[in-house]
């Protein structure tokens, strides 16, 4: 007898889902900030969705989350803020307000989190 190949044939599938868990904060400054200051904001002082005081910033899932702050409307670039999750004295939003810039008082701050809960589900059939 000859000698043959035996190559095994196998289908396999896959899918992946993405559930996003999005949370919005929004907080009115309090007093007018001038340039060339860093406003550093509590997690307590913000509101979510509902209008309930918030007591802490949910943590971002490592490589599966993004935050979005803007102000007065505006997104803000990157550099000029800072997020920290967490409880009162813990969790809150840094602002570094640029030279030439400044920010009056009762301007309108909104915190967006963004958290995805990737699904992945395989099947492999002969």
């Amino acid at each position: 007898m000859g000698l043959k190949i035996i190559k095994p044939v196998y289908t396999s599938e896959s899918e992946i889902t993405l559930s996003p868990t999005v949370t919005r904060f929004f907080y009115e400054l309090e007093q007018a900030v001038p340039g060339e200051t860093i406003v550093k904001i509590d997690a307590t002082k913000f509101f979510d969705d509902a209008g309930d005081a918030v007591e802490s910033f949910p943590p971002l899932k490592l490589n599966n989350s993004f935050i979005n702050v803007s102000i007065n409307g505006v997104m803000q670039m990157e550099d000029n803020v800072a997020y920290t999750a967490g409880e009162k004295e813990i969790g809150n939003l840094m602002i570094t307000v640029p030279e030439g810039s400044d920010i009056a008082k009762g301007t309108p701050v909104i915190v967006e989190v963004i958290n995805f809960d990737p699904v992945y589900k395989a099947s492999v059939s002969e």
